[in-house]
């Protein structure tokens, strides 16, 4: 045994630093034995995948493994709330208790700290523009005066998606870098000093994968090296890391370009009035683009859509107007710096245009996403497994993936196969909980199945007769916006309880709302089926609409499926049932989040039982005691709620 796992060991045991320090500490097998292995990590160099289940303890695992090691270190985690999380709560307790002095550090993408230069730039933009984006700068520019980290996550009373925040933020395009007047000043520039200087540095996905994309090209790096990386909510990896290995362009690059050079039209180049005509045709242009889409978002196939006239004539529209702009802002190079830079971004979407005329590339799927403001168009790899090998190859340093659910069907093969990581070792710890005694499961007889034009007048029907067994305390989690909006219409004034519906508040105030009151229901899709921690008896029944495979419509997931079919494979087997079973042991995982916990879990898909497949969902799921008569399932929860 080494030294190493010795120390971790003794600081995990009764009489150790972490019972010294936190009241009520009990050890727990499991993490226990997922710290050891993390040593063996660290020492062997080499990739270590854990399945720990709720419960297990894996955030003190790895950090106590990490700061004993001395190692530098880096953690990346699926959001920005938890990375908040693990740094302000996890890591401070950690860090005292094991009475290691180290520095830390916390460092998020360009778009979440203040720039100096734009918020003076564009204080008065929201100026009888629009009074939620006056509001919002006020806000900022008082909060500016005091701020010492510049995080904008910060600013109290702002929302995250506030239109305001593009205003007062940089991009790589619109950065004048060195030149900027407020340059020693810049808080980004000092995030990223601190992250150098760090024993222990917390980023997210998002980062990490952008600093990743950026080596690959030769440029400076915003992460440092590191002995040990390890990834927390490592099941994201897969599908962020895709849009970071591939390319993508929005007309909003476009239209901040528009108006940095209608800036530098009004401070420095008044005489050119041909610039202001170029620039505002520009942000005509991408408005047009963008009305081609549904007015309420969607994504779909690039190719598709070139096919289609309005979009050929919007996009070269666009192009064409873009030389122009391009023609225009040559003729004025070297009078101004602020124009200069903008020629440089421009040249680069220019470039970056141009990808989109043609959508033939083997091995990438060409798609689109539209907002409600801007169009993007992506460009991205079906696969990673290649190029993420190459750069854990590139690092002499220990490699940990963690999450609650990595497994399919009691296997690492999925995750292994697209991470590249083949050697990897694995290990599979159960959670603490004893989900016979603390749970029931249920697959409602009788349900049509979810393709039936009568399923959601039944399943709405049902979610009725549940909340009233419970008296609310009920998460409900669909899987596409528009079975939401369906359901809202129906228990909108037909319950008693409060309603909290997603996309009606922020998501923290929807879930703080949920938690105090006790006794209200949520309806949500998407985002909070995962990073959603509520314990007690505020939640005491999720229930689930459907097997969530992904849209058929998505245009990544068609071509995956085209890519399976060229090598004589099952799609559907080889990357829908994956998707879908990590997807529903998050959604299920949001039940049972303490040992004190009691609740039950309807699963309304009768394919469960019925198609084959099932078989692996149901073997992904925790032991819970299984039913599929509703009736014990309204016993239980009114004995809950006695």
């Amino acid at each position: 045994m080494s030294q190493l796992t010795e120390n971790v060991e003794l600081s995990f045991s009764e009489s150790g630093a972490l019972a010294r320090a936190i009241k009520g500490y009990q050890p727990r097998e499991a993490q226990t034995n997922m710290a050891v292995a993390i040593c063996d990590a660290i020492e062997q160099r080499h990739q270590l995948i854990v399945e720990a289940q709720t419960g297990t303890g894996k955030t003190f695992s790895y950090l106590v493994s990490a700061i004993l090691s001395g190692e530098k270190t880096i953690v990346s985690t699926g959001t920005k709330a938890l990375q908040e999380q693990l740094f302000h709560k996890d890591l401070p307790l950690v860090r005292k208790a094991l009475n290691k002095p180290l520095k830390i550090a916390l460092l998020k993408g360009r778009s979440n700290y203040l720039c100096i230069d734009r918020l003076k730039k564009n204080s008065k933009q929201g100026a009888g523009v629009h009074p939620q984006i006056e509001a919002d700068l006020s806000q900022i520019i008082r909060w500016s005066s005091h701020t010492v980290s510049g995080d904008l996550g910060d600013v109290p009373g702002i929302a995250e998606a506030s239109m305001a925040l593009p205003l007062v933020t940089s991009t790589p395009d619109n950065c004048s870098g060195r030149q900027c007047q407020y340059y020693d000043d810049c808080y980004l520039l000092r995030a990223r000093r601190l992250a150098m200087e760090a024993d222990l540095l917390v980023v997210n996905h998002h980062l990490f994968f952008a600093d990743m994309a950026l080596k690959d090209t030769g440029f400076g790096e915003l992460i440092p090296q590191a002995g040990l990386i390890i990834f927390d909510e490592a099941h994201q990896i897969p599908d962020i890391a895709c849009g970071y290995f591939g390319q993508s362009v929005s007309t909003r690059a476009f239209k901040e370009l528009a108006n940095d050079v209608i800036l530098a039209y009004h401070s420095d180049l008044k005489d050119t009035k041909q610039l202001i005509k170029a620039a505002q045709i520009i942000e005509r242009c991408c408005d047009q683009l963008r009305l081609c889409f549904s007015h309420h978002g969607e994504r779909g196939d690039w190719g598709q859509a070139m096919s289609r006239k309005e979009v050929i004539s919007a996009f070269e529209q666009l192009t064409e107007n873009v030389d122009f702009l391009y023609q225009v802002i040559k003729i004025s190079l070297g009078r101004s710096d602020q124009l200069d830079g903008c020629f440089e971004r421009l040249i680069e979407l220019k470039a970056s245009l141009t990808l989109f005329q043609q959508h033939q590339k083997v091995g990438f799927s060409y798609w689109y996403e539209a907002g409600r403001q801007h169009l993007q168009l992506n460009i991205s790899p079906l696969s990673i497994a290649d190029k993420f090998k190459q750069h854990i190859d590139k690092y002499e340093a220990g490699w940990v993936f963690t999450s609650a659910t990595l497994q399919v069907d009691n296997q690492f093969e999925h995750f292994k196969g697209l991470l590249g990581i083949a050697q990897a070792t694995t290990l599979a710890l159960d959670s603490p909980f004893d989900y016979q005694e603390q749970s029931l499961f249920c697959i409602p007889r009788y349900l049509p199945e979810p393709s039936h034009p009568q399923y959601v007048d039944q399943l709405s029907q049902l979610i009725q007769t549940i909340i009233e067994a419970s008296n609310g305390g009920v998460m409900i989690l669909v899987t596409s916006f528009s079975t939401l909006n369906r359901l809202h219409r129906m228990l909108e004034g037909n319950i008693s309880q409060t309603l909290l519906v997603q996309g009606l508040d922020s998501k923290q105030k929807i879930l703080h709302q949920f938690s105090e009151d006790g006794n209200a229901v949520l309806l949500a899709t998407a985002s909070f089926w995962e990073g959603v921690d509520i314990r007690g008896d505020a939640l005491r029944c999720v229930i689930i609409d459907k097997l969530p495979f992904a849209s058929p419509d998505d245009p990544l997931l068609k071509a995956r499926l085209k890519d399976c079919s060229k090598r004589g494979e099952d799609g559907f087997s080889a990357v829908q049932i994956p998707q879908a079973v990590i997807a529903l042991k998050q959604g299920a995982g949001r039940l049972i989040r303490d040992s004190q916990d009691h609740g039950a879990f309807l699963l309304c898909d009768t394919r469960m039982v019925t198609r084959p497949y099932g078989r692996i969902f149901m073997q992904s799921l925790p032991d819970m005691k299984r039913t599929r008569d509703v009736k014990q399932v309204i016993t239980y929860l009114e004995k809950l709620n006695t």
